[in-house]
């Protein structure tokens, strides 16, 4: 009897716009490894049979994307204590014929800037998270992890900022997003989790002039890979870091879940989402 190879799948829907299936190729291919990494799409009034979709595929785990994370989470047999303090899951895996999961999402963000910009943390301080989804919770985490303080959500929904401050409770505060030109003074890092800038389309109504001058600007979209307000921050000569780390390297873990290799996120991989997005380093 043949052996069955192992595959993956990126849960969502739609899912037709992931670039996860070129991350997880490229890598079996660079390592040598037999499997494959397909799109899963489930419609939302199919995702309780998260678990049952996956067996009856033969998969050994999946990523997931909007609108699942929250679902994954609930679904799944076991999740690890950052699943719990987030709420959401974007990686799941089998364990003894269990469901596991964990979110890596924060892991991105920080390996994104570690890569990118060594020693973006070393003086901490106050950190200003545009955007208060789900993205923006798990980046709020992370910059707690990394010891940032006071750590202040903006969004245009005041109630959404408040009660992801009050999730994770002292050391972060909620304001509205139009009070940013007056909560961005002495900002050491400022990141946008929002869509403002995806396709260069929408704007801020504030300017960076009041951020401290050793500034860190990150923003979560990477298309186009240089959003306004990252080409605002270059052009203030403040420390820029694109999105498309975060992707690549949130993908990371689930690999050496599924296919039992640590695998590495490389200038030629980058190259490869670059080019497939039409863009430039």
């Amino acid at each position: 009897m043949a052996e069955v190879e192992p595959k993956a799948a990126i849960i969502g829907w739609p899912v037709d716009h992931s670039r996860s299936p070129l991350i997880h190729r490229h890598w079996l291919r660079e390592l040598g490894l037999k499997g494959d990494y397909e799109r899963l799409p489930v419609a939302p009034d199919q995702i309780n049979r998260l678990k049952a979709l996956l067996v009856e595929g033969n998969y050994v785990g999946a990523n997931v994307t909007i609108p699942h994370k929250e679902a994954a989470f609930r679904l799944a047999d076991r999740a690890d204590s950052v699943a719990r303090e987030l709420g959401a899951a974007n990686t799941l895996w089998f364990e003894d014929g269990q469901l596991l999961a964990t979110n890596t999402d924060g892991f991105g963000f920080l390996a994104n800037l570690d890569e990118r910009l060594p020693g973006w943390d070393r003086n901490g301080g106050k950190a200003v998270v545009l955007g208060a989804g789900g993205a923006a919770r798990a980046i709020v985490w992370a910059l707690l992890q990394r010891g940032f303080a006071p750590v202040l959500v903006l969004n245009r929904t005041l109630e959404k900022a408040e009660n992801l401050a009050r999730h994770f409770g002292a050391g972060v505060l909620a304001a509205p997003l139009s009070q940013a030109g007056t909560v961005l003074k002495d900002a050491g890092l400022v990141v946008n989790t929002t869509s403002v800038g995806m396709h260069d389309e929408g704007t801020f109504d504030f300017t960076l002039e009041q951020v401290r001058p050793d500034a860190v600007i990150t923003d979560i979209v990477y298309t186009p890979l240089r959003t306004r307000l990252l080409r605002e921050a270059a052009e203030r000569n403040l420390r820029v870091a694109d999105g498309l780390g975060m992707l690549l390297h949130q993908a990371a873990p689930g690999f050496e879940k599924w296919f039992g290799r640590k695998p590495l996120v490389s200038a030629a991989l980058r190259q490869i989402i670059l080019d497939d997005l039409g863009s430039s380093a």
